[in-house]
């Protein structure tokens, strides 16, 4: 068997943590598995990819191009993946995704028939998107969440470990009513509930190949997308001192990015901060909002000597401008730090562009 899986959803839904722990699970109870992170910046590396290599998945990385656009580098990839004995890969996709029905799912279709074994075509929505979307609050963002969930036929409710039973059925009563094409499970990547659901499904369920009645031109949508920039920084910190601690480093870059933001009136769905030291020792902050709390995805175990730090980030925020602040972020925490740094690679561009 040779099934593909494309795991839309916005940023932050967990993704690159449901792809890291299934590609694990799947291979541990059933058979080999494989993820791709995909993402737009040039010649970048990606923290979900250096974070799912540093965890122990599978793992391997499409960057430069969207897998909507590069035919030949996918099919390529996922044949490579066969070919060492995988019988699921999962790839995401950058930014939203919308459209990846059309151009990925329907586009390996004809130009590859019967090549692939396409599994549901899968949405992940988190939570606190549910509930935006469910109490009808105005966000340009909301014309981009129901163009994703129009498109699914498997619709994942991740982060099940934050709600109760309770509140879980409530939501995925509301997905399963609000968007009658898709089934909808729950999950919990962080505690490895429902994925032996989740492997079910795409292993025995296939992509219905629908054509859903989106107006990718509409200009809300298009708006929505339009005011959203990608950021990739790459960089090396050494260390002056023995008693450095780089989760406290990460956590007040972000910080600092999510307060400047918040004084301009701008929002940053998704910033990845992703650090690790020659020992193999590594640390991930996230921040997901100007207004949620910074998450610590993992601590580091111990004092560092030197970093090397990606930063990777989607804002509502001119190109430039985000490149500004987060430059302010990073020269003044790792100056309170005392660090030295070397920048290797800095892209970012304005998905409007």
């Amino acid at each position: 068997m040779k099934k593909f899986a494309v795991f839309s959803g916005f940023l932050g839904s967990g993704k690159t943590t449901a792809m890291m722990a299934l590609t694990k699970y799947y291979t541990a109870h059933h058979r080999k598995a494989a993820m791709i992170s995909n993402d737009l910046g040039e010649g970048v590396t990606l923290a979900d990819h250096r974070l799912a290599v540093l965890s122990g998945a599978n793992a391997s990385e499409i960057t430069d191009e969207c897998i909507c656009f590069c035919r030949d580098v996918l099919t390529q990839r996922l044949n490579a993946c066969y070919d060492d004995g995988c019988e699921l890969v999962i790839s995401d996709i950058p930014g939203f995704g919308v459209g990846a029905l059309e151009h990925v799912y329907h586009g390996l279709g004809k130009d590859c028939p019967g090549e692939f074994e396409l599994a549901p075509f899968t949405v992940l929505i988190e939570p606190r998107n549910v509930k935006l979307l469910r109490d009808g609050q105005p966000d340009d963002m909301a014309h981009i969440l129901r163009a994703q969930l129009m498109e699914a036929d498997l619709i994942v409710l991740s982060k099940g470990d934050l709600l109760t039973d309770a509140e879980l059925a409530d939501l995925c009563a509301w997905l399963a009513d609000s968007y009658p094409q898709a089934k909808v499970i729950t999950i919990s990547a962080a505690r490895g509930d429902g994925l032996e659901t989740l492997s079910q499904e795409l292993k025995q369920g296939h992509a219905s190949m629908r054509h859903p009645d989106i107006d990718y031109e509409d200009a809300l949508l298009q708006n929505a997308m339009d005011q959203l920039s990608e950021y990739y920084l790459q960089y090396h910190a050494q260390v002056c001192c023995l008693d450095f601690d780089g989760t406290a480093y990460l956590s007040d870059i972000a910080r600092s990015v999510q307060t400047a933001l918040r004084a301009e009136g701008r929002e940053i769905p998704h910033m990845k901060l992703l650090a690790w030291e020659p020992g193999g020792d590594f640390g991930k902050v996230d921040l997901l909002g100007v207004d949620r709390p910074i998450e610590i995805t993992r601590s580091f175990e111990h004092p560092c000597t030197a970093l090397a730090v990606v930063l990777n980030a989607n804002a509502a925020c001119p190109a430039a401008r985000l490149d500004e602040l987060i430059m302010q972020a990073v020269d003044t925490v790792s100056e309170q730090y005392q660090l030295d740094l070397l920048i290797f690679k800095k892209v970012f561009f304005s998905l409007g562009e």
